[in-house]
């Protein structure tokens, strides 16, 4: 479980904060558990996204019809409905290339919102940008003006967004700057070590910016 202390906590700092402190409190997650190329980002002004996985495959170049297709998206629903919210969609486009249509718009952004969703990580494509949910952010491969024959293919199973593994019900953190899986059992050490990074940044900063040349800035980043 994670306490209410420790979201807002998440909340107040950025994905790359977030990032140096797992690898203090996690070194072995140096490496790994996060967004490795770019991701559009049409808001760059909106808070940091903190919410539970909700993950997803699509496909979009192909298409899809019957009963049965419907009734997996209403089953779909449900999932994103559910606990643990808040909640962030992780969608993986299976298509190669992936972005050839784009499942979320201005209707998809107002129904997930509506389900508890503060926005999603997605290597596949966005559009209606200026429709869209206020408040809803969206990290996304592409950017593109259709939906083509976009359809769920599974959901609630492992996912890869753009070398980010993540499986549902992981705690994700997303800006501007992509996203991360957040080991949930590392977080009060992760706090606990935030106020001696922000102090060591300040140092090498101040060293950098006080003109007494490479000496001092060494000195900085020895401690």
């Amino acid at each position: 479980m994670v306490s209410a202390s420790e979201l807002a906590f998440l909340r107040s700092v950025d994905t790359p904060t977030v990032c140096n402190l797992i690898e203090i409190a996690a070194p072995e997650r140096r490496g790994s558990g996060y967004t490795v190329r770019h991701l559009h980002c049409p808001f760059p002004d909106l808070p940091p996204m903190v919410g539970f996985a909700k993950t997803v495959t699509i496909r979009t170049r192909d298409a899809v019809s019957g009963p049965g297709y419907m009734q997996k998206r209403l089953e779909y629903m449900d999932y994103v409905a559910a606990e643990p919210r808040p909640s962030v969609v992780l969608i993986e486009d299976l298509d190669d290339p992936p972005g050839y249509g784009a499942f979320w718009g201005e209707v998809q952004t107002n129904v997930h919102k509506a389900l508890g969703c503060l926005g999603t990580v997605t290597n596949g494509s966005v559009r209606d940008i200026t429709a869209s949910a206020e408040g809803f952010q969206m990290l996304a491969g592409a950017v593109g003006p259709s939906h083509a024959y976009v359809h769920v293919v599974e959901f609630g199973v492992p996912v890869n967004i753009h070398g980010m593994a993540a499986k549902s019900g992981d705690l994700i953190h997303a800006d501007r700057h992509g996203a991360v899986v957040v080991p949930t059992d590392k977080i009060e050490a992760m706090q606990a070590a935030l106020d001696g990074l922000m102090k060591q940044e300040a140092r090498i900063i101040a060293a950098a910016k006080s003109g007494h040349g490479v000496e001092a800035i060494k000195a900085a980043f020895r401690g």
